[in-house]
């Protein structure tokens, strides 16, 4: 038996002991049975400024203060409650409508119960994370009241009674209590505690105790800008909702057991469902039984899931199996012109949509008796919802078929920028004002008997394609947090702020176990316009004749201290999103850019690497330590390359940069020998006009040899310093993995260059598949090696951050880097990661002692999961910005442009330019008017058209085409159109 125990006040009433019993099962099938004892007290106090009582008997701190209080004497005063309200949420209220809580005009003194907010954090953690977030902000007025360490307002479970019945009981005895008590205070207004429910029973029963309660509908209607909020309350919540006694438009979800129980049994299978970028209608799922992602085809079989969804699939008879698509089908064209009050009920799968896949059905049954259909499966019910807030904007021609028939409000569809989550019902009394905008909306529900998920307003973003409307698009859409710092952060830079500097005195605390390496020769080789400088180097030769090579990285972890709000907020954050015109910051500015930054002329704390090399770039010795530096300069890429080809510059900085050069060359041909792959992707630099921000044209990013020196030297302190964590944490040091893809992965791309090229693609290691990539060139055209190399980027597994402690050794091999182990260590200024690998490194080289966080194995996991999504999240939100961008730049333009075919559809071909990086799909609708017919060979990857216009397409073959910008008429985006002008 454990005991909770608290601190006593005096009152003998506060030693009232209640004993909590939860039940867990065991890993051993075992159940067992947990009780705790929880002293039950009268101090905690209301909060409320008009309560005297508790503010002279709440508990003090040290220093003999009390925590302010937090609600208001004065609260919001409203028609139906003249003398001011306070609200008290349920749990449902917050997981409904946590955007409504966050508005700046309404929802104030709020009281947020212990119960509610343990079963917000049990039931989603991001709405928790916001919900603690307005706790802490001063104007908002948001308390947490610890209903269940209260005598008055704690409930014990009665026997037979559901936790959720239990739960609900306590919220209406917290609402009873602060009513009660308030109104003990004699104050001349006392103001109404509204519990606030969308959940009947909840609602029935507290107004049957006499307690003041509301629906968030009949709450917010009440309001002054009510019309304007009613937009945000949930479809499903108490609105009445769409039609209802419709058809049945999709099958049943399976039970949970159910499904449970067929997942064990192997028949059937759990996965993330994804959905095909060019056909809405085709669905994947990728699960452990099966080499090749199970494929889903059909409304009726996606059965309402939406791209990310964890689902459970059942297989389909293998008469029914199919091949994948090889048909472009967009969801515009096929669903355009709907009416969002009819839902078309009658006619759940359009006569486009169908005859659509009844051509696909009747081509893949054709070549399935030929080739190998892949295993298809259908939805039979969704584990976890992946819904998150979408950006989109109204579709004009559903709001002029819309008709508020007596009602106030208008049914519309919303058009999600993503083009893999389908269209959004929505009602709103605002579609004038609300059409052009860009539109951020949550989906509430997608019932059997509707068509489209349902959803509601969140906000507005701005017009359709002003620059601040559309970067914020972005970020939302790849959920990068970009909110500026709280106060919470901020407090805990240095007070000196910019006037910062490293203590002149050697035997200040700063300069404990720091090497003094000021007089080394180290510079920085970053990006032009680089500030936040995470990394320098020096080399120099030493009496043996070997060399001395020097890592200097940022010294983070000397500001940002575990268990601090800046090292919370850093870990949310996870990693710094670079955008074309901006950066959103892991960390405040004020470290990013000036005191972690290596800046040059300046004193900086660094955690060095220190290595001894000889000619071959061997590693003799390697040790690691704090230390203090003075960066000589801070070079672009291209300054280091000029001054280290410059013959007349032999000064020992230069030399320095050449000896690192000659190094590096030698330690990259080691990694290459080792089987490291050279892999791809489209790089582009946008340039933007310097008074304006205007992108004004696209170049293609030129690689030299110094980017190579600073990449081989930073890989090499990554391995190293991983080497060492591990061997000191070997159940929790942080590291970085990428695993060899499966040779399924593969198989599409090898059988593409084997017909059309008649090259070979070998991946049974890594060796092979770099040595085989280095073979696939084509006379006269230098790009073709480039293009693979991009394609097998796409079929690689994705590199992510782990604990060592969950994978077994040989799983920590990093396949594109050929390296055993790896981590990140060289960047912490913009990466969380890294900053735990500087803690875990400083703890095993003696330094400091190991904080509880970095030796938390459940916790370094949670981080991990984090950081490797918002990773992935911002090299998304980075690549989409550099989309628009060139959007931009061409934007009244027209460019004609070489353009290699990526991939052929039975009605349209992928291109890629390489000039600009991006692709572009042409249909054959396109080309010509009428659509020219075509014949689509899919063994020989061909498509021959005929008719109105006749050309022949191959995969790969190299075309001309015109780029121009387009605004898309379903996504509002503005973007790349391209025309082919010769094949």
């Amino acid at each position: 038996m454990t005991s909770l125990k608290r601190s006593q006040p005096a009152d003998p009433l506060a030693s009232n002991i209640s004993s909590k019993v939860y039940v867990r099962s065991t890993r051993s099938g075992k159940v067992q049975k947990i009780v705790r004892e929880v002293y039950l007290r009268t101090d905690i106090p209301c909060s409320s400024k008009i309560c005297r009582a508790c503010l002279e008997g709440a508990p003090r701190n040290a220093a003999g203060q009390v925590q302010p209080f937090v609600l208001s004497d004065k609260p919001a005063g409203s028609k139906a409650f003249p003398e001011g309200h306070y609200l008290v949420p349920d749990t449902n209220a917050l997981l409904n409508a946590m955007d409504l809580f966050e508005q700046s005009t309404s929802f104030y003194d709020v009281i947020i119960l212990q119960t509610v907010l343990e079963e917000l954090r049990n039931r989603s953690l991001p709405l928790y994370n916001r919900l603690t977030g307005l706790t802490k902000s001063e104007d908002k007025r948001f308390y947490v009241f610890f209903n269940d360490f209260r005598l008055e307002t704690y409930v014990n479970r009665e026997a037979d009674e559901s936790v959720n019945d239990r739960n609900d009981r306590a919220i209406r005895q917290a609402v009873k209590w602060y009513g009660d008590h308030l109104a003990r205070t004699k104050a001349k207004k006392i103001p109404t505690i509204i519990m606030l429910s969308d959940d009947q029973d909840n609602l029935r029963k507290a107004r049957a105790q006499g307690l003041t309660a509301s629906t968030l509908a009949d709450y917010v209607g009440g309001l002054e800008d009510g019309e304007r909020l009613l937009d945000m309350v949930a479809e499903s919540q108490g609105r009445g909702g769409f039609k209802k006694a419709a058809p049945m438009l999709y099958p049943e979800y399976y039970t949970l057991s159910k499904m449970m129980t067929g997942v064990k049994a192997g028949l059937m299978h759990q996965g993330i469902f994804n959905v095909s970028p060019y056909n809405y209608l085709e669905g994947s799922i990728k699960v452990p039984a099966f080499p090749k992602p199970l494929l889903v085809l059909g409304r009726e079989s996606i059965n309402r899931a939406v791209d990310g969804d964890v689902v459970v699939v059942e297989l389909l008879p293998q008469d029914k199996w199919k091949e994948p698509s090889t048909k472009i089908i967009e969801e515009e064209t096929i669903t355009r012109n709907e009416n969002a009050d009819a839902e078309d009920r009658d006619d759940f799968v359009s006569d486009k949509e169908r005859r659509a896949l009844q051509e696909e059905v009747k081509r893949t049954q054709k070549s399935s008796s030929e080739g190998n259909p892949q295993p298809t499966a259908k939805v039979v019910g969704v584990i976890k919802r992946n819904w998150r807030q979408y950006v989109g904007h109204i579709d004009p021609s559903s709001a002029s078929k819309s008709s508020s028939q007596g009602r106030k409000q208008d049914s519309v569809f919303l058009i999600p920028m993503d083009k893999k989550v389908p269209k959004i019902r929505l009602r709103t009394r605002q579609v004038s004002e609300l059409l052009g905008k860009r539109l951020l909306v949550t989906i509430d529900a997608w019932d059997r008997d509707s068509r489209h998920p349902v959803g509601h307003l969140v906000r507005s973003l701005g017009e359709l394609e002003t620059k601040a409307a559309e970067t914020e698009a972005l970020l939302l859409e790849w959920d990068v947090q970009y909110r500026p710092f709280p106060k919470t952060v901020l407090d805990c830079l240095p007070k000196e702020g910019h006037d910062w500097r490293v203590p002149e005195n050697l035997d200040d605390p700063g300069w404990r176990d720091r090497e003094d390496l000021r007089g080394l020769l180290i510079c920085s080789i970053d990006p032009p316009g680089c500030q936040d400088i995470d990394d320098a180097l020096h080399a120099r030769k030493l009496p043996n004749g070997n060399f001395e090579v020097g890592v200097h990285i940022a010294d983070v972890s000397n500001f940002v201290k575990p268990a601090t709000a800046m090292d919370a907020e850093a870990s949310v954050r996870g990693t710094t999103v670079y955008l074309v015109d901006k950066r959103i910051d892991m960390l405040p500015m004020l470290l990013g850019t000036d005191l972690c930054s290596l800046k040059p002329y300046v004193e900086r704390f660094a955690f060095s690497v220190l290595w001894e090399v000889d000619q071959n770039a061997d590693i003799v010795s390697v040790r690691f330590t704090k230390s203090v530096i003075k960066s000589r300069e801070a070079f672009s890429y291209q300054q280091a390359q000029l001054r280290i080809d410059d013959k007349s510059q032999q000064d020992e900085l230069t030399n320095g940069m050449r000896t690192l050069l000659m190094l590096s060359k030698k330690l990259k041909q080691k990694r290459m020998d080792a089987g490291a792959l050279s892999l791809s992707s489209p790089e582009v630099k946008v340039q933007m006009e310097s008074e304006t921000s205007d992108p004004i044209d696209v170049k293609t990013k030129e690689l030299l040899d110094t980017n190579s020196l600073v990449e081989e030297f930073m890989l090499l302190a990554n391995v190293s310093v991983a080497a060492k964590i591990y061997e000191a944490f070997p159940q929790t040091a942080i590291l970085r993995r990428h695993g060899a893809p499966p040779k399924t992965n593969f198989d599409e791309l090898s059988n593409q260059l084997r017909v059309k090229k008649g090259l070979e693609l070998r991946t049974d290691s890594s060796k092979a598949l770099a040595d085989s990539l280095d073979l696939c060139v084509q006379p006269g055209e230098p790009f073709f090696n480039t293009l693979v190399r991009i394609m097998a980027t796409r079929c690689m597994m994705s590199a992510e951050y782990f604990c060592s402690g969950t994978q077994a050794y040989p799983e920590f091999r990093h396949y594109g880097l050929a390296s055993d182990i790896y981590t990140h260590f060289t960047s912490p200024i913009r990466r969380y990661a890294d900053l735990l690998a500087h803690r875990q490194l400083a703890a095993a080289i003696g330094y400091e002692a190991v904080h509880p966080s970095v030796r938390s194995r459940g916790r370094l996991e949670a981080v991990c999961k984090n950081i490797n999504v918002r990773h992935r999240n911002a090299q998304m939100a980075g690549r989409a910005s550099i989309a628009y961008y060139v959007g931009q730049a061409l934007k009244g333009k027209v460019a004609e442009e070489d353009a290699f075919v990526i991939k052929i559809f039975s009605n349209g071909f992928v291109v890629l330019v390489p000039r600009f990086g991006i692709e572009g799909l042409i249909r054959l609708r396109d080309l010509a008017e009428p659509e020219p017919e075509s014949d689509f060979d899919a063994e020989a990857y061909a498509l021959v058209t005929r008719g109105s216009r006749e050309l022949r397409v191959e995969l790969f073959q190299k075309v001309r085409v015109k780029v121009m910008d387009e605004k898309d008429e379903r996504t509002g985006k503005r973007g790349v159109k391209m025309e082919l002008m010769s094949a």
